[in-house]
């Protein structure tokens, strides 16, 4: 018999997308759409304002946020996925796609808390197509992973995710995503340092990323806990496992757009500010100035500062220096000597006749 609100004839695969009994599926399912609703509708909102962002510098980041969208709109599309019961079409599907949909959001928010390092110091921005080489390429490692893993058990092996050990197949799924969490752990990490530079009005993006950041290592502490230790011991293995990973799902992926896309949309549309942004004239002057006095000018400041200089005093003058002045020796002149007529004996004579 088919449980209520579900119809005979449905495959039994489906019963918890329907299930008035166990609600857990309706509520995640209609969570996961409203999800899926609001992800289209940012992304068309984005692609209108493009010709509306005045800052070129945030009108850069457009692809980043288009890709990050598209990253959120996957996972909660996976939701169903998990919602759907475990057989030979949705393990795979489970493993190859989990942790690349991830690996891609938090790859757009390590582009964007390295290029807010950067504007935050009064540097260039960094290209956008450097960023998104940097976001796909980070995700690229993540779906070789899931290759790898997904064709050596199911092509070579024959393994059915189905018919696994429960054990053992949640140990893979959370082996398969230690990647991913190293990519969470690098954005959190990088999106401190958004917190230290001289341009405060970038700090508020990078204040974005870092409380996505941290809503995100928290949904993942606790639902890999559940997974691992939480359910085997509140003897709720396998019954709580697909609801547990559903929830972390569905709930991260409406911290991604309610704690960064959100935000983000607020001030994209925002007029250039020119304090988020270092002057012109910056860059030809010089970072390290030496100082404008030497060390009598520095002596005579002391002076001034201690009452020394005494206006009373005949010696004072505007330009009294610390170092008393000494009086020079006159150098002797060196010239070249010049003839001088010679005293002629006779020049007293008067002469005359009886003279003796």
């Amino acid at each position: 018999m088919a449980p209520p609100g579900c119809n005979n004839n449905l495959d039994p695969d489906y019963y918890f997308l329907c299930d008035t009994q166990k609600g857990w599926g309706i509520v995640l399912e209609s969570l996961a759409t409203a999800g899926v609703i609001a992800t289209i509708i940012f992304m068309i909102l984005l692609l209108i304002f493009i010709r509306r962002v005045q800052d070129s510098t945030k009108r850069s980041m457009i692809p980043i946020y288009f890709l990050f969208l598209l990253g959120t709109l996957g996972i909660f599309g996976l939701t169903f996925a998990f919602i759907i019961k475990l057989n030979a079409q949705t393990g795979p599907t489970r493993f190859f796609l989990f942790g690349i949909l991830f690996a891609l959001c938090f790859s757009c928010l390590l582009a964007h808390a390295s290029n807010l390092v950067r504007l935050v110091r009064g540097y260039a921005p960094i290209w956008y197509v450097v960023m998104l080489v940097i976001a796909i390429s980070l995700t690229l490692v993540q779906i070789v992973i899931a290759m790898i893993y997904v064709i050596i058990t199911v092509a070579k092996q024959g393994v059915n995710f189905a018919n696994m050990n429960v054990v053992q197949r949640n140990e893979d799924f959370v082996m398969l995503l230690i990647f991913v969490l190293l990519l969470m752990a690098l954005t959190f990490l990088v999106a401190m340092f958004t917190f230290c530079g001289t341009y405060k009005g970038w700090k508020r993006h990078g204040a974005h990323i870092y409380v996505t950041g941290l809503f995100s290592i928290a949904i993942w502490v606790v639902w890999i806990t559940m997974l691992l230790r939480g359910n085997p011991e509140l003897n709720q293995q396998p019954a709580w496992d697909d609801p547990v990973i559903s929830i972390a799902l569905v709930s991260n992926g409406w911290v991604f757009l309610m704690m960064y896309i959100v935000p983000e949309f607020s001030f994209l549309t925002s007029p250039r500010k020119p304090e988020d942004y270092p002057s012109e004239n910056d860059s030809s002057q010089p970072k390290l100035m030496k100082n404008s006095y030497g060390v009598e000018n520095q002596a005579y400041m002391e002076e001034i500062t201690k009452g020394l200089g005494n206006k009373k005093d005949p010696r004072y003058t505007p330009h009294y220096a610390h170092l008393q002045m000494e009086s020079l020796r006159p150098q002797q002149e060196f010239s070249i000597p010049r003839p001088q007529p010679r005293i002629s004996p006779y020049e007293d004579y008067t002469g005359g006749p009886g003279t003796k």
